[in-house]
């Protein structure tokens, strides 16, 4: 994956396979996620319906899972869909918030938000089940709740999105993302409610990631007025534009001679 290249040329709109071509290409980490989720959907969907169970149970994050493989279990479970048939709801919402961030801020930076968000969230909503069954509020079989899926990286990219939007434009995706996701956790929420509340959290705290935030966009944009005139007053000047010096201005022809002819 490429680290952030904030000065990349734009994206060729003359030829609609390159522009899809530059557009994969700089947002490796999308894709490559993408067509994982591909494959395993499609396992999903040929797999007879014991070995499907077997699978997304296998690959859940819960909490039988974690404690008993808790490292594959955090990172397989996002590469899974419990719905094969929502795969290509998943192919636009990846174009429209994972490629526009990664891009944005770079792979790895995308990477570290979407990938801690994930894991964090992860964690978070199993220790919020394990509470409510230590509790009697959830029934002792929910330690094998199915629990795999993509949407707590899509909700922290979704956070993270919000600084990419220039005003007024930002406050009306604002209000529409906490809406969204702010419902459900009002009315009723369950375990990935709450998990999805902690991604979108995350996304909104990783500001300091982005280009905007270090800098990086002002360095590779336009330039600014005091750098504009830094130029120009190192610049060496124009001989002929210079102001004369009266000094060694040639002198007119002497008082009582004769003034040059016309020719």
């Amino acid at each position: 994956m490429e680290p952030p290249d904030h000065g990349r040329t734009p994206l060729s709109g003359h030829n609609p396979l390159i522009w899809v071509r530059d557009w994969v290409r700089s947002t490796p980490g999308t894709h490559i996620w993408l067509l994982i989720i591909g494959v395993t959907s499609l396992v999903i969907a040929s797999a007879s319906e014991g070995l499907e169970q077997f699978l997304i149970h296998r690959t859940s994050s819960n909490i039988h899972e974690l404690n008993e493989h808790p490292l594959p279990s955090l990172l397989i479970s996002g590469f899974w869909i419990e719905r094969p048939g929502s795969f290509l709801l998943y192919v636009v919402l990846f174009e429209l918030l994972h490629a526009n961030v990664e891009r944005w801020v770079g792979s790895w930076r995308w990477l570290l938000t979407v990938g801690g968000a994930h894991v964090a969230a992860t964690l978070a909503s199993q220790e919020l089940v394990l509470l409510a069954i230590e509790g009697h509020r959830l029934p002792r079989s929910m330690t094998h709740v199915v629990d795999i899926g993509v949407s707590y990286g899509l909700a922290a990219a979704a956070g993270l999105l919000t600084y990419r939007l220039r005003l007024p434009w930002r406050y009306g995706y604002l209000i529409g993302v906490l809406v969204l996701f702010g419902i459900p956790l009002i009315t009723g929420a369950t375990f990935t409610d709450f998990g999805h509340a902690i991604a979108l959290t995350m996304g909104f705290a990783a500001w300091p990631l982005t280009p905007a935030a270090t800098g990086e966009e002002r360095e590779t944009g336009s330039r600014t007025a005091p750098d504009m005139d830094a130029d120009r007053a190192s610049a060496p000047e124009d001989p002929a534009s210079a102001p004369e010096d009266p000094a060694s201005a040639p002198e007119g022809p002497a008082k009582g001679s004769d003034p040059p002819s016309a020719r």
